[in-house]
């Protein structure tokens, strides 16, 4: 019977850390990109601004952190509420 109890609360144990280091893992990220695929998808993104490295810069940095980039080279940014949501101190937009 202990040994019954001890296995179960084990198994709960083990079961709630896995939970917790998944969640922890996709913290922030929303999207399904894998963070060395922010650097192809960036780069069409800012292909059509004449602010390319800014551009770069800053849309590497929104894909790190939310694993998206909308499609296009303009708009689209319903597609990823992370990047579209993500503000600077003065309330603009932080991502292209």
């Amino acid at each position: 019977m202990a040994n019954s109890v001890i296995l179960r609360s084990t198994f709960l144990l083990v079961f709630l850390s896995a939970s917790f280091v998944i969640q922890v893992a996709h913290a922030g990220g929303e999207g399904s990109l894998r963070p060395e695929e922010c650097a192809g998808a960036c780069d069409y993104r800012c292909s059509d601004t004449q602010y390319k490295k800014a551009c770069l810069t800053f849309c590497n940095k929104c894909c790190l952190k939310c694993l998206c980039v909308p499609s296009g080279t303009y708009g689209h940014k319903e597609e990823c509420p992370c990047y579209n949501n993500w503000k600077t101190k003065e309330g603009g937009p932080k991502c292209p």
